[in-house]
């Protein structure tokens, strides 16, 4: 839309409000995504998914770390990358999962591109695993997280009491902050 353009920091780049999961017929089939994605199996198993334990305490501590790209910090993990939440502990954990899910789905289709490292300064660059660092999210809806954005990962023990209410409650939306660097010159 390029309402608000920012003269030091010029790339070409493109707004996008949507993504239609319900056309992604990779999006609720986990064995039709396991085959897009085959590397998943590699990361089913216990010890796996035991590592995703230092991702959450890196998340909440800091940041996410990004060496252990098949982890969603203490949302659970990454794969498969589809809209099915196995260990629902709340609405707000199973959402910012399928948020981090979907992040993940669209940088390995380079449907998102990497813009904040050293080497993507001046020109986005094709970025086929997230950088989990890069990005933080903040609830919008049903009530808006005033504490500030929280990067990927990061428990969200600490901030989402009362944030979810039967019937009304249940649908969330969220603010998804990128970090950007860029090239003055």
């Amino acid at each position: 839309m390029s309402l608000l353009t920012d003269t030091v920091c010029v790339t070409p780049e493109s707004f996008d409000l949507l993504m239609l999961s319900e056309l992604e017929p990779t999006w609720a089939d986990d064995e039709l995504s396991t085959i897009f994605s085959p590397e998943s199996t590699l990361f089913a198993n216990p010890i796996a998914q035991a590592a995703c334990a230092a991702d959450c305490i890196a998340a909440s501590a800091g940041f996410p770390l990004n060496e252990l790209f098949w982890c969603a910090g203490c949302q659970g993990s990454m794969y498969p990358m589809t809209g099915n939440v196995i260990n629902h502990e709340s609405g707000i954990q199973a959402s910012l999962l399928v948020t981090q899910r979907m992040h993940s789905k669209l940088h390995r289709a380079l449907l998102t591109l990497d813009m904040n490292s050293p080497v993507a300064m001046c020109l986005p660059l094709p970025m086929p695993i997230i950088n989990k660092r890069g990005y933080k999210t903040q609830m919008m809806y049903p009530i808006p997280n005033t504490l500030g954005a929280h990067p990927y990962g990061r428990s969200e023990a600490f901030w989402s009491a009362g944030k979810e209410y039967p019937v009304r409650g249940e649908d969330f939306s969220y603010l998804i902050w990128r970090r950007r660097l860029c090239c003055a010159f």
